[in-house]
């Protein structure tokens, strides 16, 4: 199989992050005002298509059994990448004893040439162990373009079946909704903001929502890099650096969302006993210990930043990522959930007042 030398661009890492969530909330909002949905999607058939159609998944979300079909192909592909990787590693050990046996071959050549007493028996032996050396070079050579061929012939026959499914799919698709009726209107999911919710806690909500659909992002980068690893044999250097740093902007990111749906980890075996008016007047004492993690998160952040632009920070790993924008999130996570903490500290002061029930 030949490999893959993919590497991220650095502006598509970043376009990404900021343009893929705006596509997929406007997607889930145009679903949410559809009419009935079909009991198999075009548009999803294609992607599984994309995704996994070298393992038929595609045919299996159709409900064919012409799926099956793609198995053998692909754990052949599995089975001669692993006996491609054996040859590999043989051959490179073959490699190392033919030049041990040529510097040995040398080295008794001229011993023979300065009249050293058993040079011709040295050589004679230097000279077999070459032979059968390279002989095993031959053999492990052979073995390793044997299984690679083998590889992609099965990856050429998946590809094949692949285009066809392509052109096929949306016959197969009106097939399968005409033998299916279609599924009912999904509701809206229940919204936890009440429409009439202040700016503070409508922009939590949508910093939230916009940041969990980097877990889908990252649904498809591990999928990539597991393709690469396991049929490829071309690991890369820049997945596991990237989601890892996704997931860290996205713990910041949505940490007043968090605060607003109240889903911060605390012990609450009293204070979930409390009273509304009770559980405000404390809320509002402990708020001091908010305020000043939140201000020294949001100071260090600065710093932090700062420092990241002053000399255009990287990463020190091959695929070299920009770190300020990484940093940028730590004053923006820390600003939401200031924002939202003063926000809730308004709500607790009005519920100890009165003006709210």
């Amino acid at each position: 199989m030949p490999d893959l030398t993919f590497v991220l661009p650095h502006w598509l890492y970043w376009a990404g992050l900021v343009v893929f969530p705006l596509i997929a909330m406007a997607m889930v909002k145009r679903r949410r005002t559809a009419g009935p949905m079909p009991a198999v999607s075009l548009p999803l058939g294609y992607m599984l298509l994309l995704t996994a159609g070298f393992v038929g998944l595609h045919r299996f979300y159709l409900k064919s059994w012409q799926g099956v079909l793609y198995l053998p192909l692909f754990v052949g592909i599995l089975f001669a990448n692993v006996e491609a990787r054996d040859a590999r590693e043989a051959r490179s050990l073959a490699e190392t004893d033919v030049l041990i046996a040529d510097y040995d071959v040398e080295d008794a050549e001229a011993a023979r040439a300065a009249g050293e007493e058993g040079a011709e028996g040295r050589l004679a032996a230097a000279n077999a162990t070459r032979a059968g050396a390279q002989a095993a070079l031959g053999e492990a050579a052979a073995g390793f373009e044997r299984w690679s061929d083998t590889a992609l012939y099965l990856a050429i026959a998946i590809a094949v079946l692949v285009l066809l499914d392509a052109v096929l799919l949306p016959g197969l698709v009106r097939r399968r909704n005409n033998e299916e009726a279609p599924s009912p209107v999904p509701e809206a999911a229940a919204d936890d903001i009440a429409p009439s919710a202040g700016a503070l806690a409508r922009l939590s909500r949508f910093t939230g929502e916009f940041v969990a659909y980097w877990s889908v992002i990252a649904v498809f980068v591990y999928y990539y890099e597991v393709l690469a690893r396991y049929i490829f044999n071309s690991p890369t250097n820049w997945v596991h650096e990237s989601m890892f740093l996704m997931f860290g902007m996205q713990y910041l990111i949505s940490g007043a969302y968090a605060y607003l749906a109240d889903s911060h980890v605390r012990v609450d075996v009293f204070y979930a006993r409390l009273s509304a008016r009770a559980k405000a007047v404390t809320d509002l004492l402990t708020s001091v210990f908010f305020f000043v993690f939140a201000g020294t998160l949001l100071w260090t952040g600065i710093t932090f930043f700062m420092d990241a632009m002053g000399v255009w920070e990287v990463s020190f790993t091959e695929w070299a990522i920009q770190y300020w924008p990484v940093k940028a999130t730590v004053v923006l996570g820390a600003l939401l959930i200031l924002l939202q903490g003063l926000a809730k500290l308004a709500e607790d002061a009005a519920i100890l007042l009165g003006k709210r029930a």
